[in-house]
């Protein structure tokens, strides 16, 4: 396993750890700071995976299949904790999370196809929205800075405006690229005719 593949490895095994941290001591300002410190470093890891595998050419298909995963687990995760610590509304989260595995089928679907489906900028744009929301949402739970709450939801509303638009995108790109131009199985020979050929019954 390559360095970019082990780094997103990593960040998959992160995801528990910050689960556990955020609901059972976030209540706390040594939890919350942990907490944030594990995102942090997830996030860390999002980054120099991707800085690695262009630098060391070692983009492969796994990592670009992994990569996404693993970005939508962590995510995934920070927005269920904070739905069950009452910083968020679920249904804002439902969508985000309605959108993502959606995508996450999609590209499925197209790598099933022989077609990888690269991030768009929009859902890069999308991804770095929920990562300032997250880190936002977070720190508003410390009394001190409870006036970030507001800032805090405004870039939440932005994560679910691009959530849907990206998403559109993404349905729009495997349209184009993907559905149109793969090819369509043959019909059988042994296979009965259509209604429309048969003869007309007397």
């Amino acid at each position: 396993m390559n360095l970019p593949n082990a780094l997103t490895v990593l960040r998959i095994f992160l995801v528990p750890v910050l689960v556990v941290v955020l609901l059972t001591r976030s209540r706390t300002d040594v939890g919350l700071t942990l907490g944030m410190a594990i995102f942090g470093v997830a996030v860390l890891t999002d980054y120099l995976d991707g800085y690695f595998a262009r630098r060391r050419n070692q983009i492969t298909r796994v990592g670009i299949l992994l990569d996404p995963l693993a970005d939508k687990l962590l995510t995934a995760a920070a927005f269920l904790s904070l739905v069950e610590l009452g910083s968020v509304p679920a249904w804002m989260v439902m969508i985000i999370l309605g959108r993502e595995l959606a995508v996450t089928g999609l590209r499925n679907v197209a790598a099933g196809w022989g077609h990888l489906i690269p991030a768009s900028g929009l859902g890069k744009g999308k991804m770095v929205a929920q990562v300032v929301s997250i880190f936002l949402l977070l720190i508003a739970r410390h009394p001190r800075f409870a006036l970030l709450q507001a800032p805090a939801l405004a870039t939440l509303w932005l994560v679910v405006v691009l959530a849907i638009v990206s998403g559109i995108d993404y349905f729009w790109t495997f349209y184009r690229e993907v559905y149109r131009t793969a090819p369509r199985p043959e019909p059988r020979r042994d296979a009965a005719p259509p209604l429309a050929a048969k003869a007309p019954l007397k």
